[in-house]
């Protein structure tokens, strides 16, 4: 593989990984559940690390990624009106692997294909959260000292990510 098929498929890669982030941020913000919005801001978390590598893996093949914006995410409506949203991440997930896996092959630098098969195999991680948030478990990240309704977590997410 020549250095520019090997840039050609680390941009779009890092362009599916972005959108995928992209989403999830927008997601985020409709996720009324503390549970579940604590697993998004993990996932959201791990995605940033992804795109850090391919960012420098980009940037040393003398090129640069592309900015995919946020998507527009209506709001749900009633309380756990947002599980059709995790249901659309969790099967894009499952897309996303199935997709990039076999492509996996043909990438002949053993250090981006390890990096890529890193970051599809917590891809399918973050599927399993997704998965499980529709099961209704709420101890995806572990659980609460104090059980639920422990204090500080209120009735749910705070309508702002930071406090000042």
């Amino acid at each position: 593989m020549n250095t520019s098929d090997l840039a050609s498929i680390l941009r779009d890669f890092h362009r599916e990984k972005l959108s995928m982030r992209q989403r999830h941020v927008a997601v985020a913000r409709q996720v009324s559940d503390y549970a579940f919005n604590n697993t998004y801001q993990y996932i959201i978390a791990r995605e940033d690390t992804h795109l850090s590598w391919l960012d420098a893996a980009i940037a040393d093949l003398d090129t640069s990624a592309e900015d995919v914006p946020e998507p527009n995410v209506p709001a749900p409506g009633r309380k756990d009106a947002f599980l059709p949203l995790i249901a659309d991440d969790s099967r894009t997930a499952g897309e996303f692997v199935a997709r990039w896996r076999p492509r996996l092959g043909a990438v002949t630098n053993a250090r981006h294909r390890l990096m890529l098969q890193v970051i599809l195999g917590e891809t399918l991680e973050h599927k399993r959260f997704f998965d499980q948030m529709l099961g209704g478990r709420d101890d995806l990240l572990g659980r609460r000292a104090n059980g639920p309704g422990s204090p500080g977590t209120g009735d749910g997410v705070l309508p702002v990510r930071w406090i000042e």
